[in-house]
C-alpha cells in the first residue's frame, strides 16, 4: 500500500474570513480554490504552509439544508464556538518564536507557550472557534 494524507477538513463559518485568517495571520498559501456550479456553487478551499507540498487544510463551510437539517448545522456551529469540533496539531522548531510572530499578526491565543513533558506547547483558535495546538517537540520524544 502507498497511502498518504492529503488534507484534513475544518468547519468554518465564513470561507472568505477563514481564508484571510489562514493566509494573512498564519502564513498559509492557497493550494486549491474551486467553485463547482453544478453542486450549488460548492466551494473547495484548501490552504497549506509553504514547503508542505499539497498537504493542507480544507476550509469547509458548515453545511445547511438540504444537505443536513438545520439542527445539525446549529450543533456543529455550537461545538465550533466552544472549541470542541476537533483540534489540529501543528509542530514547529521554535514554539516561543512562532508564538510571538503569530501574536504580532493578530492571532488570539488561549494559552501561552508552556513547558510540558513532551516539549513547549501553546494553543489558539481561528475566527470560527476551531482549536489549534502549536508544539515544539522535545528532542527524543517518541510519544
Amino acid at each position: 500500500m502507498n497511502i498518504t494524507v492529503d488534507s484534513a477538513q475544518v468547519w468554518v463559518h465564513d470561507q472568505d474570513e477563514a481564508l484571510k485568517f489562514y493566509t494573512e495571520k498564519l502564513g498559509c498559501e492557497v493550494l486549491e480554490d474551486v467553485t463547482v456550479p453544478e453542486m450549488g456553487n460548492f466551494r473547495w478551499l484548501k490552504v497549506g504552509f509553504p514547503g508542505s507540498g499539497n498537504i493542507g487544510l480544507v476550509l469547509m463551510a458548515i453545511p445547511g439544508p438540504p444537505m443536513v437539517d438545520q439542527s445539525l448545522t446549529d450543533q456543529i456551529a455550537d461545538l465550533m464556538g466552544k472549541g470542541f469540533a476537533g483540534t489540529v496539531f501543528f509542530t514547529t522548531d521554535d514554539c516561543r518564536r512562532d508564538y510571538e510572530e503569530l501574536l504580532a499578526r493578530g492571532v488570539e491565543f488561549v494559552q501561552e507557550p508552556e513547558d510540558t513533558p513532551y516539549g513547549v506547547d501553546c494553543g489558539f483558535r481561528d475566527p470560527s472557534g476551531n482549536s489549534f495546538r502549536l508544539t515544539e517537540l522535545r528532542a527524543g520524544w517518541d510519544g
